[in-house]
């Protein structure tokens, strides 16, 4: 265990609607100005989707990327983290279309096909902003999040072995560390491996405190010394799961694309607000926030001179 500890943020995303929350950016310009606050109040790691700034619509274009991301370089040193996730309902080529001509030094990568059940949201709300913003909800009960072997060996290959970029591995379950055992075991990934524990997903593993306990005992039995774990939960569990896993010695994520909340009841006003948050719970566990050029040493990333941004 080491005392630094590495804070992503995921500024804004596909799993939440606009009017959900008034405080969640949609255009480029909210979404960096989003991002930089972030940075500043202590994330190392930004991740970061795009919508449409017309609609709010989860997008894959490059055009809505380059809204924020050239900003965001210019004004910080923050690692920029660039989804392949996207939205479920995005085909892969969609998916990766911004990141293979943004070349960034870092990417997530989902580690299996999974139900993606985002529909019980669909009855807490009655006030849409957007026509399309409830049936895409209710839609999720009917919908699979598509990563095959083959897609994954698709985007190790392309991002990855072509362009140098290192991976968050989001893993939804136990399942998905095997899938990246098996990846490695075939020579497309090397470590340090940096996993991203997913929680409270309907469709993945429950953010249940037993749960990442396992997550946790299974990763060191597949990747012992060659990986560091992160941890993210949806929702209300996003603070608890993230001050178990940094009194664990692991990592953190907290943003507005996983919890729309600071407190019960509270919507954030900010990601910043969640970053400054975390930070001061895990300061107070005796761990020290790394910096971008910290993370960029312990993840072995490229640097931000080899991106196309």
């Amino acid at each position: 265990m080491t005392d630094q500890i590495i804070i992503t943020c995921a500024v804004t995303g596909s799993i939440h609607t606009p009017t959900m929350s008034p405080h969640l950016p949609v255009t480029g310009p909210e979404i960096a100005a989003e991002a930089l606050a972030a940075a500043e109040a202590g994330a190392a790691i930004l991740h970061l989707h795009a919508r449409d700034p017309l609609d709010g619509r989860p997008s894959a274009k490059l055009e809505h990327f380059m809204g924020f991301l050239p900003v965001i370089k210019q004004a910080s040193d923050a690692v920029v983290n660039i989804t392949t996730g996207g939205s479920a309902t995005m085909t892969l080529d969609d998916r990766l279309a911004a990141p293979l001509a943004a070349e960034p030094e870092m990417c997530s990568l989902n580690m299996g096909s999974m139900n993606f059940a985002l529909y019980p949201m669909a009855s807490r709300y009655s006030d849409w902003k957007y026509d399309w913003e409830k049936p895409f909800l209710e839609g999720s009960d009917d919908l699979v999040f598509k990563n095959t072997p083959r897609d994954i060996a698709h985007v190790l290959t392309r991002l990855g072995h072509e362009r140098g970029a290192r991976f968050e591995f989001e893993c939804y379950d136990v399942s998905h560390l095997t899938m990246l055992r098996h990846f490695a075991d075939r020579g497309l990934v090397k470590p340090p491996f940096f996993i991203q524990f997913v929680f409270g997903v309907l469709g993945g593993i429950a953010a249940d405190p037993e749960n990442l306990l396992h997550m946790k005992r299974m990763a060191d039995k597949l990747f012992g010394d060659d990986y560091m774990f992160s941890v993210l939960a949806a929702g209300r569990q996003q603070i608890p799961f993230a001050t178990m896993a940094a009194a664990m010695g692991g990592h953190v994520r907290v943003g507005l694309e996983d919890s729309l909340f600071i407190a019960k009841g509270e919507l954030a006003r900010s990601n910043a607000d969640q970053v400054r948050k975390i930070r001061e719970i895990v300061e107070r566990l005796g761990r020290t926030v790394a910096a971008p050029a910290d993370a960029r040493a312990r993840l072995c990333l490229k640097g931000a001179d080899r991106t196309a941004f």
